[in-house]
Parts: structure tokens; sequence; C-alpha cells
């Protein structure tokens, strides 16, 4: 009688449950796409290595004042690290800067990385085509690239092979020697947007040796044995970075350490934070759908109060009065978490495809909307099913 009561208002039904599945989908769909976006950015940084200390550049001062864009930072300091410190696994000194990068009538701009030869261990990432420069082109400052995969797609065409080919470097030709291996984005950052030349090259022609104590670089990546030796290799960095610049407690040190395991646990933390607040907010939905039902079945109530009385005057209990009503309810609510779980999965499967992060249905998340469904029936359903059956039936076959 319950399912029949609600075939014969289709109309009304969906129009009830719409509440329903809206909140349901949006608590299925943006809790699945979070953790999808936060496993994406994992792997990316772990394929990035998570044993990895980074060092950026401060700035020189002089009695306190800033000496400009001259950083005590240098390649001999990265040199004096790998010597030095025992827990040191990989040590490599870069330099950055933004640049136009062009090949014939095509051109891009990108961040162009001077770096040694340590960099693709450092950072994991090696030459899929072609190879890396060597210590020889190094030390000659030869005019040699390796290219990233997003690079070489804005400047060459798919039927093109880059190796062997020349290209413009803010004015200075170039031969391209790699393409390295697709390493895909880090937040909004494209790790495959990127060209690689020869620390000393890049000092020479593009920058300048701007160091008071050598050639400056922006920053070194130090690779320890493992997370656990992150602590030690830290240790060993500050104080041999502090005798290398002078620098005694409590003056402050004119360079930064960053971990990058620091950064992935900040990062699930953060998206972690946002998606429980989203599905907070998108929760709201569901109390609306709750009184959307409710007052639903209220009015449901006050149009078959004759049917209620006729039911009642030919033995029907409150208890079946009560389990009718409320099982419509029920019924309403559980369609509508069906359908909205539904509606997620599909709205993180187009978002995944689309936007190329892992597909991942929460299992909490399903298991926690069939729950809420039901529980948002019941309480919905339970006043205007009491009112139901309490009625009078005397009373009842007397209304019109």
């Amino acid at each position: 009688m319950s399912l029949e009561a609600l075939w014969s208002n289709k109309l009304r039904s969906a129009l009830t449950m719409l509440g329903v599945i809206i909140g349901i989908g949006s608590v299925i769909s943006i809790t699945s796409i979070g953790q999808g976006i936060q496993k994406s950015t994992e792997e990316s940084i772990r394929s990035l290595g998570t044993d990895v200390l980074q060092v950026i550049a401060g700035q020189a001062e002089s009695e306190g004042i800033s000496q400009g864009s001259v950083t005590t930072l240098t390649w001999e300091d990265a040199q004096a690290i790998a010597q030095q410190a025992p827990s040191a696994m990989v040590v490599s000194a870069y330099l950055q800067r933004n640049a136009q990068v062009v090949y014939g009538e095509n051109n891009t701009s990108t961040t162009v990385y001077g770096t040694d030869l340590a960099h693709p261990d450092a950072r994991n990432t090696y030459p899929a085509q072609g190879r890396f420069f060597t210590e020889e082109e190094l030390e000659n400052s030869a005019s040699v690239a390796v290219i990233a995969p997003t690079v070489q797609a804005n400047l060459f065409s798919p039927d093109v092979d880059p190796i062997g080919k020349k290209i413009r470097i803010q004015g200075e030709i170039y031969d391209v020697i790699g393409i390295m291996e697709a390493k895909g984005s880090q937040g909004p950052q494209d790790r495959d947007d990127a060209a690689y030349i020869p620390l000393t090259t890049m000092s020479a022609r593009m920058i300048g040796n701007n160091s008071l104590m050598g050639v400056s670089v922006n920053g070194i990546y130090v690779k320890g044995g493992d997370e656990s030796q992150l602590e030690a290799v830290k240790f060993q960095l500050e104080n041999i970075l502090r005798l290398r610049h002078d620098i005694a407690q409590p003056e402050d040190d004119d360079f930064r350490i960053i971990n990058q395991a620091d950064i992935l646990e900040t990062l699930n933390t953060v998206l972690g934070l946002l998606t429980t607040l989203i599905v907070a907010i998108a929760g709201i939905s569901l109390v609306v759908g709750g009184i959307g039902i409710a007052n639903i079945m209220l009015v449901s109530v006050v149009e078959r109060t004759r049917e209620i009385g006729i039911r009642k005057a030919l033995g029907a209990t409150e208890r079946t009065i009560l389990s009718q009503f409320l099982t419509e309810s029920i019924v309403i609510s559980l369609a509508g978490g069906s359908i909205g779980i539904t509606l997620g999965v599909v709205i993180t499967f187009v978002s995944a495809t689309a936007f190329k992060f892992p597909f991942i249905v929460s299992s909490s998340a399903v298991f926690a909307g069939f729950g809420l469904s039901t529980a948002v029936g019941l309480v919905a359903g339970v006043i205007p099913a009491r009112n139901a059956s309490r009625l009078d039936p005397i009373v009842a076959l007397r209304s019109e």
C-alpha cells in the first residue's frame, strides 16, 4: 500500500526525493573527488622523492641591510655538503629562471633550470629519450639542453623528433640532447613544463656570477637514505652552512631548509580539512531534504484522512497506520539516497577522467549515504506517521 501510494503520486514523490538526491550525491562526489585529488598530489610528490631536503637561498645582509639580489648560497656550498655530510646520499645545486624558449616559429614560456649532474638522482627524474648532459659539458659550459614533455609538445609537432634539433633560450642557441620523463602536476605546478641546461652555462650566460663567494645558486637538493634519516641530514646541513657562512647563534640563518615529507603531510592535512568542510556544507542539503519529506508526508496525511478513518474503522491498529506512513517516508529517502549515491559515483568518474586524477569511491561515504538517507526518512516520517496513527476514526470519516 505504501508503494502504491507513492507510485500514484510520482511527480510529488520525485520532487520529495530531490533534496536527498542532491545531499547524498554531493557528499559522495565531494568526498571521493577530494580523496582522488589528495592521492594524485601525494603520488606526484612521492614520485619526486620524500627523502629529499631542499635548501633555499636567503639574502646576504650587511649590518642588517639587505644586499639586493645577492645570495650567499653557492655551488661550492653544495660541493662542501656532498663531501662533509655523511648522511647526504645525493647533493644537487640548481639555478632557476623563467625564460622564453623558441624553435622555428613556435615559442613557449617555461622554467629553465641550470643543474649539475646529480639532478636526475636528486629529483628522481630521468631522460625518457636521449641523455642528460655529461661532466665535460658541465665543465665547458656547453650549449646543450634537456626539455620536459610539456615544452616538447609546445615547440614540436608529434611527428618531429626533438633530439638533435636546435632551440633558442633567451636568444642563445642550444642543442636538444634529451627529453625528460613525464612527472605530471604537483598542485598548480606542471612539473613537465621545464628545460634543463648545465649550471655553469646558465650562470655564465643567463645570470652572471652574482655571489660574494662563488657560483650563485637558488637552492640545493639533498637526498638522504630514507625519510627516517632526514633529521640527521638537516642537522648536518645546518652546521656545515653556518660554519661556511660564519653564522653564530643567535644570528638568523641566510638559508631555509624545506622537508618534502613535511610538505606532503601539511598538504594532506589541508586537503582533508577542506574536504570535511565542503562535505559539512553539502550535508545542509540533507537537512533541507528531510524537511521536504516531512512536509510532503504531513500533506499526505491530511489528504488521506478519510482513507485512514476507513482503515481504522475496519480494524487497522495504530501500529499498522504508523508503519504504513513511516514506510513511505523511508522508501522515499532510501530511493533518493540510492539515486544520490549513483549520481555521486558518476560525477566522481567524470571528474577523474576529465582532470586525470585517480578514480576513488569512498566506501565510508557510501555507507554514510545509506545511513543518512535511512535516518532522514525515519526522522522526517515519525511525526506525520504518528499523527496519522492517532487520528480518531469517526472524526477522520467525517473529514472532507
